[in-house]
């Protein structure tokens, strides 16, 4: 099911510089999460595999059905959401998984999507949204009105944004050193950028969620994009130093003011009214 993958040179000089011990195999089919028989034929390409676990009070009781495994005992590799190029500290060394889609994304965005995993790695970050929010995860599913999934959707999108703020400058660090990657980079914020604006008047008339609005404004944040309110206000340090307590807090304003102005007689009635979030 793994293949070693062999990577260009400026592909090769981000992983030296970010996780230089990190391992990099090609997956012979796509997956949300790698099944624990599967996963565990990655002991043939590392060290030692140490499978992570979470305390079950992490989790609301309606929590989704994949995240309850996830934070269960089985060796739980790749998450609904996670994209194109996974990544797991639970091998020795971490490794780099790039999933069999990946032949259908353009070469360099799929470039991108490598390099961008190493510096993710190098970050120290936690490699899902359940390990940074931890403890506070059950506090987010209560700030969050909606139902399980689509909690998972803003949690997911939320830890996006905090570890982009952390990864972008490494991405601009690039014009000078790896311009096809810093190309690839600035090609797809652009490709980003139309809808930004207008997000707030599509969730006010119906025609995107709030979640959805919330993962696509989140995935802006590692390419330094103006966002719109609410969004704006996760583009800041205070989230990166107070990580999952700022993105809860977030959440309770945010829909607090959702709330509010959804009211007869209030700036919600009109849908161009983009002031819907905390500052």
């Amino acid at each position: 099911m793994f293949d070693r993958r062999d990577l260009d040179d400026d592909i090769a000089a981000v992983r030296d510089e970010h996780a230089p011990d990190a391992a990099v195999l090609d997956v012979a089919a796509d997956f949300e999460t790698v099944p624990p028989a599967a996963a565990e034929d990655l002991g043939l390409f590392v060290d030692a595999l140490t499978p992570t676990s979470y305390p079950s009070d992490w989790l609301p009781g309606d929590a989704p059905d994949a995240l309850v495994a996830y934070a269960g005992p089985d060796f739980t590799v790749g998450m609904p959401g996670d994209g194109t190029v996974v990544w797991t500290r639970q091998t020795t060394p971490p490794v780099v998984l790039v999933k069999q889609r990946a032949e259908g994304t353009p070469a360099e965005f799929r470039r991108f999507l490598l390099a961008e995993a190493f510096v993710q790695l190098g970050t120290d970050a936690p490699e899902h949204f359940l390990p940074f929010f931890g403890e506070a995860y059950p506090d987010l599913d209560r700030a969050v009105p909606l139902g399980p999934g689509d909690v998972y959707q803003i949690a997911a999108a939320l830890y996006e944004a905090w570890l982009g703020l952390q990864t972008r400058e490494s991405f601009r660090a690039w014009e000078g050193d790896h311009p096809r990657l810093f190309d690839a980079w600035s090609d797809a914020g652009s490709r980003l950028e139309g809808r930004l604006s207008t997000l707030p008047r599509a969730v006010a008339r119906g025609g995107t969620s709030f979640p959805e609005a919330t993962e696509y404004a989140c995935s802006a944040v590692k390419h330094g994009l103006e966002l719109p309110a609410p969004f704006a206000a996760l583009d800041t340090q205070a989230f990166v130093e107070y990580g999952p307590q700022y993105g809860v807090r977030w959440a309770e304003k945010t829909f607090e003011k959702l709330e509010r102005t959804s009211e007869p007689g209030t700036a919600g009635d009109d849908p161009d009214s983009s002031d819907s979030g905390s500052e």
